[in-house]
Parts: structure tokens; C-alpha cells; sequence
């Protein structure tokens, strides 16, 4: 993992050597993991890296992404043999087999700063499961030399583009947008079957104007590429600023297929109307009035869900 004697993986290129605990603008040295998960959705086993070379003013991982500077404590380095052992080992587990995990997913905070770490964690796990998928969700800030490295090791990605614009993406993200628009061409151009999703958070008089003009620079590359809008959820300096209406993030889907993409969907909305418990309890299928001691579903409890956010 030489890299990181002289970390230049993000186009911020600090120049810091990470491994001797040198840190540069995602203040991170060794990569360190937050936590792991196995992730519904995603059919994988999920692993947390923290630190990130953004500074986004929503972020809902800020815990994470902003470490070590919010004060919450991790798991931090594991070597990439023991951590290859633990995902390999949990992929075989119950809960695994129950929700259909059977892959590898790294998150964050921003993964792809710890790309030597990711190479060398892939390449142990293959020798166990050659054919194992792997996948990574990224801020799109790599270099392109980075982001080469990361194409050879992953079969799909999620990528976020927060906006079109150079000043609001430098104003939600302490960044400038050209990298990012620069991979996600390179992406949508050379490696457009790996892609999961170009994916862009909708908050309301701020990102909702860009939406139109990244899936109009998404068409004019590739109309079949897979594009989300994701509602946003107060969080973090925007903890109080109004999410999306559910008929704004209908409207832009419209907008979006306008302009010629063929694959938008969307996700979340804000604000939803205000309803009793029962309610929810009903829905889920839980007994009432509750009585988790002796409920007949204590050994699988109906209400514990993986993904909240899909329950609505």
C-alpha cells in the first residue's frame, strides 16, 4: 500500500503520507473501517470506510465522513486478510442466506481513498471466491488514474453527482465539480455495464434546478443509463431545511425524461403526512396492543426492518 506514502488518490492529490498518520483534507491515515453491515438492498456484505474529501453540508454519514473531528469512535484499521476472513464468514452466515446476500459493497464516507486497501482486501477474497461480485458507492472524486484502479476490481458503482454547477457543487461540497463530471463520462463512455446508478440528491432550491442539466449531460453520453433522484432528508448543517414533496420528485422524473434519459427513478419524499401508530403497527403486521414479551413473532419481530426507509 505505497500509495499512501505520498496520497495523491483524489484530486485534492495532498501529497501526505498516510502512512506514517499524515492526513490531508479527508483526515484520515490508514484506512479505517466504521462499521459493517449486510445490506438488504444491495444483497451484500457492506463495509463503512470512514473519512471523505468532501465537506457536504446534508450529509447523512457525517459522523462518518467527518471523522475523527465528530467525536464518534470506530472500528478502525483491520488488515485486509482479517477483514477478508470476517466477510467471507458473514456471506455464509443465517441472515445472509435469509436476505439473499451474496456479494461485496464498500461505502462510506469515501471509499475509494483507500483504493490500495480495496485492491488488496479484493484480491485476498477472491482467492477463497474467485467469482464473488464486488461494488463500491463513490462521490466521484478519484483521480482518473484512481478511478481506473477501481474499475478493475468492481462490477458495479453507484455514483453520486451532487451538481451540475461548479459553484453550488463547491458551496454543498467544498469541491469543484469537473472531476466528477469528468469520471462520470469516462464511467457512462467506457464502463457504461458497471454502472448501478448516477444518482443525485434532491434538495429543494438547491440541487432540484440541477437535475434537469446532469440528466441532459447523462443523455447526451448515454440515454440508457440508469439515473435516481433521492429525496433528501434534513440532516447535518441542513438538519433544518425542508426535504422534496412527493410531487416535486414526480415532476423531475418528467423533466429528466425530457431531455432523453429512458431509465430515471426516484426515491423519497418530505414531508409525509402525520399518522397515528396503529398505523404503522398495522402495517408491519404487529399484534396489537403490543406485548413484545410474549408476542408470537419475539424470535423474528416485525418490527425490526433492515432499510426504514422503504416502509412508508
Amino acid at each position: 500500500m505505497k500509495d499512501f506514502k505520498n496520497c495523491k488518490l483524489c484530486e485534492w492529490r495532498c501529497g501526505v503520507n498516510r502512512l506514517k498518520g499524515e492526513t490531508g483534507t479527508c483526515y484520515v491515515g490508514l484506512p479505517e473501517v466504521a462499521y459493517t453491515s449486510l445490506a438488504y438492498i444491495l444483497k451484500s456484505y457492506s463495509i463503512t470506510f470512514l473519512g471523505c474529501p468532501f465537506k457536504c453540508l446534508y450529509c447523512n454519514a457525517y459522523r462518518i465522513s467527518q471523522y475523527p473531528d465528530t467525536g464518534w469512535i470506530y472500528r478502525g484499521y483491520i488488515e485486509p486478510e482479517k477483514m477478508a476472513k470476517e466477510a467471507l464468514d458473514h456471506l455464509k452466515s443465517p441472515l445472509a442466506k435469509k436476505i439473499g446476500a451474496y456479494r461485496l459493497s464498500f461505502t462510506g464516507g469515501e471509499p475509494t481513498i483507500h483504493t490500495p486497501y480495496l485492491e488488496e482486501l479484493v484480491k485476498t477474497i477472491k482467492r477463497f471466491n474467485p467469482s464473488i461480485e464486488v461494488g463500491v458507492a463513490t462521490n466521484g472524486f478519484p483521480t482518473m488514474k484512481t478511478l481506473k484502479r477501481i474499475l478493475r476490481i468492481v462490477d458495479f458503482i453507484n455514483f453520486e453527482i451532487k451538481a451540475f454547477n461548479d459553484e453550488i457543487h463547491r458551496n454543498l461540497t467544498g469541491a469543484p465539480s469537473e472531476p466528477v463530471l469528468r469520471n462520470a463520462a469516462y464511467l457512462a463512455e467506457k464502463s457504461p455495464e458497471k454502472v448501478r446508478t448516477f444518482r443525485t440528491v434532491v434538495i429543494p432550491r438547491i440541487t432540484d434546478r440541477e437535475v434537469p442539466r446532469i440528466a441532459e449531460f447523462l443523455s447526451e453520453i448515454n440515454k440508457e443509463i440508469p439515473y435516481r433522484l433521492v429525496g433528501f432528508r434534513p440532516n447535518f448543517v441542513l438538519y433544518y431545511h425542508s426535504g422534496p414533496p412527493k410531487g416535486l420528485m414526480e415532476d423531475l422524473v418528467k423533466k429528466c425524461e425530457k431531455k432523453g434519459l429512458k431509465n430515471v427513478d426516484y426515491s423519497g419524499y418530505y414531508p409525509l403526512k402525520a399518522k397515528d401508530p396503529d398505523y404503522y403497527l398495522k402495517k408491519l403486521g404487529c399484534p396489537l396492543p403490543r406485548n413484545c414479551g410474549e408476542c408470537k413473532f419475539k424470535k423474528e419481530c416485525k418490527s425490526i426492518l433492515m432499510e426504514p426507509w422503504l416502509f412508508r
